[in-house]
């Protein structure tokens, strides 16, 4: 099954390598969309079909924190997996992120594998 998945990031190089990783690592990927902010990405998802979300914290206009209090009060949005990637990674910030329901947090830099083991967990085995 392909996965249609949302990158949410302020960064056109991360959400380069955030692309690269993904085919890389052999996801089977359906759409990949991409989104500049969170109000991009809030947007994206309320007229398209997302699987999964990986989003930043840190980004202009509306940042990944006020993206998921948004998702998660929404709804048709709120059983969307969301995958935080971020440098910001204090346990407490991470803490605050899995009680608002995050599905996991990935700290850059990453690995492809390391991409690919939090998809597979989250959305089943590939089939690529």
């Amino acid at each position: 099954m392909a996965y249609n998945i949302l990158l949410v990031d302020d960064s056109q190089t991360v959400k380069a390598v955030i692309t690269k990783a993904l085919i890389m690592s052999g996801v089977d990927l359906g759409t990949l969309f991409k989104a500049g902010n969170g109000a991009e990405g809030l947007e994206i998802l309320r007229r398209e079909k997302v699987d999964l979300v990986f989003a930043d914290i840190n980004m202009p206009v509306m940042g990944g924190v006020e993206m998921v209090e948004k998702m998660k009060g929404d709804h048709t949005l709120r059983g969307i997996p969301i995958v935080i990637i971020s440098t910001e990674g204090s346990a407490t910030r991470i803490g605050e992120l899995e009680a608002m329901g995050i599905a996991a947090f990935l700290r850059k830099p990453f690995q492809p594998e390391d991409l690919k083991k939090t998809v597979e967990s989250i959305l089943g085995e590939s089939h690529a």
